[in-house]
């Protein structure tokens, strides 16, 4: 509503949301997460779909999985990690449909991590139950998430904070695209991908910066059915939408 307010369009607020809720709702979603979105340009009177939807990693192959003694790739931890497309896909919009720049749109988001957001009770209730996780085998998680915080208290993401932080200041000069193009690279070819390879390689994860800088988000065409007096647009197979339509 702040974006609306502000003169911003319906795309400047669905960016500053989503960046926002990735600090809000720690336990739904992140910026290690993606992004599928179906968007109705009303300029063009067009519907796209946005694929923010990371690959798989080159060496995440079989005989990897094999190797380790691994006959199903695992739900949880390093190594079913993908490139994290969120960011990417995030920035697209702003960049193609968006009118704001990156620093007001994530001014919400750094606000939050810095500042500080009241935990509603789901945050404590998902912590609680991988506490334990946290504790015996991803020490960098109970560093940001442990002691548990209550319900109603203040919680703080200073990692958060700091990366985009640094992100905007490195981005920062010329045009609203080519800041965006730097907070881009940043992301998928500078500090955070190094950062990524860095901590995955010695957890023995099979993500590498190379396969950071070798992705990036993209639109597509929808997949679409005719029903009735309607038109249903769902993203394809990057997710599970196009089951709604069968």
């Amino acid at each position: 509503m702040a974006v609306l307010e502000r003169g911003g369009n319906a795309f400047d607020a669905a960016v500053a949301a989503g960046f926002a809720l990735q600090v809000v709702e720690p336990h739904l979603n992140g910026p290690g997460g993606d992004l599928p979105a179906i968007l109705y340009d009303a300029k063009s009177e067009e519907v796209v779909v946005l694929c923010g939807q990371g690959t798989a990693p080159q060496a995440a192959t079989i005989g990897a999985f094999r190797q380790r003694g691994l006959e199903l790739i695992p739900g949880t931890g390093l190594l079913p990690a993908v490139v994290p497309g969120a960011f990417g896909g995030w920035l697209l919009m702003l960049e193609r449909f968006g009118t704001w720049r990156l620093r007001d749109v994530l001014e919400f988001a750094i606000g939050f991590a810095r500042d500080g957001f009241p935990v509603i009770p789901s945050i404590t209730r998902i912590i609680r139950q991988v506490e334990e996780v946290f504790r015996t085998e991803w020490p960098s998680s109970a560093e940001v998430f442990l002691p548990v915080p209550e319900p109603g208290t203040l919680f703080r993401s200073h990692g958060v904070a700091a990366t985009y932080a640094r992100i905007l200041d490195g981005a920062a000069g010329g045009t609203r695209e080519q800041e965006i193009a730097r907070a881009r690279d940043a992301w998928y070819r500078g500090f955070v991908a190094d950062a990524i390879d860095d901590f995955v390689s010695a957890n023995d994860g099979l993500l590498t910066a190379d396969d950071l800088a070798g992705w990036e988000a993209t639109l597509e065409q929808p997949t679409s059915f005719d029903y009735r007096d309607s038109t249903v647009f769902k993203t394809g197979p990057l997710a599970q939408r196009p089951v709604l339509l069968l």
